[in-house]
C-alpha cells in the first residue's frame, strides 16, 4: 500500500490555536529570561546553555532548532554581520559594541512557537541602533498589512518599502515562514514584493514574519558549517521576528512580549 505525506493544514482549529499561544507565550519568556545574561565576556555558548536549561527544565518544553536537520545548538545568535543561523559557541566572546540576534523556537505539546529580538551588548553605535530599528518598525509594518482577505505580497511590499525608504536593504534569499505542528510550513513569507499577489490570507493560518535588514546590500554569504549566514559586504544586519495568527480583522501576536509597545495593534 502506497504512503503518501500529507501537508498539514493551513487553517488551524480552535484547540491547534490555543496551543500555539501558549507555545508562543513560552518562546518570548525565553528572550525576556536570557535579556539580563546578555552582556559583555559571556559566550553565545553560554547563552546557548542557559536557554537549553530552561527551556527543558523550567518550561518542560522542546528547543526546536537543537538537531533540525543537524544543526548542533538550542538557540541561534546572530552576532554583527550575521544574518541569521549563527551557532552559539565557546569561541564566541561577546564584546561592548557588538549587536546580535537571538532567535528562540519551542515546541510545546507537539506545536511550536518563534521569535527573536535584537540586543545590544554596551552602548550600540548610532548606524547600529537604527538598523535594529528599522528592522523592527518593518517587521511591525508587515504585520500591520496582515488580516483575513490580504495577501501574502502585501506584507512583503510594506516592509521592503518602508526598509528601502531608510536606505537600507531586505534580504531576499531567507523568509518567514507558517507554524504549527511542523517548523517550517507554507506559506512562504517574502519580506519583499508587490501588492495583492501571492496566496490570498485566512483566518486561522499561523505564520511568521521575520525581515533580515542589511546596512549595505541585501546579498548574502553561506558560510562553510552549512548554516551561518552572513552579509556578503560584512556590513551589519538586524533582524525582529513575531508568530502571528491572521483573524478576520487583523493578527492576534502569539509571540508578544512585555516590554514592547504593541498599542497599533490594539494590544
Amino acid at each position: 500500500m502506497n504512503s503518501f505525506i500529507q501537508q498539514p493544514s493551513l487553517i488551524k482549529s480552535a484547540e491547534d490555536i490555543e496551543k500555539m499561544r501558549v507555545a508562543g507565550k513560552l518562546a518570548a519568556e525565553v528572550l525576556g529570561m536570557i535579556a539580563p545574561f546578555v552582556k559583555a565576556g559571556v559566550t553565545t555558548a553560554e547563552l546557548d546553555r542557559i536557554c537549553h536549561d530552561y527551556i527543558v527544565n523550567v518550561q518542560g518544553a522542546i528547543p526546536a532548532p537543537l538537531n533540525y536537520r543537524g544543526f548542533p545548538k538550542s538557540i541561534c545568535t546572530s552576532v554583527n554581520h550575521v544574518v541569521c543561523h549563527g551557532i552559539p559557541s565557546d569561541s564566541k566572546v561577546l564584546k561592548n559594541g557588538d549587536m546580535m540576534n537571538i532567535d528562540i523556537t519551542v515546541i510545546k505539546d507537539g506545536f511550536h512557537g518563534d521569535t527573536s529580538e535584537m540586543f545590544f551588548i554596551g552602548e550600540p553605535s548610532i548606524l547600529a541602533k537604527r538598523l535594529s530599528d528599522v528592522a523592527q518598525e518593518a517587521m511591525y509594518r508587515g504585520m500591520q498589512t496582515v488580516k483575513a482577505g490580504s495577501y501574502v505580497g502585501d506584507i512583503g511590499a510594506a516592509i521592503q518599502s518602508y526598509v528601502e525608504s531608510q536606505r537600507f536593504s531586505v534580504v531576499r534569499e531567507y523568509c518567514g515562514h507558517g507554524l504549527g505542528r511542523v517548523f517550517h510550513e507554507d506559506p512562504q513569507i517574502l519580506h519583499y514584493g508587490k501588492k495583492n499577489t501571492g496566496m490570498k490570507l485566512e483566518a486561522g493560518m499561523t505564520f511568521t514574519i521575520e525581515p533580515m535588514v542589511n546596512a549595505g546590500v541585501w546579498q548574502t554569504t553561506l558560510m562553510n558549517d552549512g548554516w551561518t549566514v552572513i552579509t556578503k559586504d560584512r556590513k551589519l544586519s538586524a533582524q525582529f521576528e513575531h508568530t502571528i495568527l491572521v483573524t478576520e480583522t487583523g493578527i492576534e501576536i502569539l509571540t508578544a512580549r512585555p516590554n514592547e509597545d504593541l498599542s497599533r495593534f490594539g494590544v
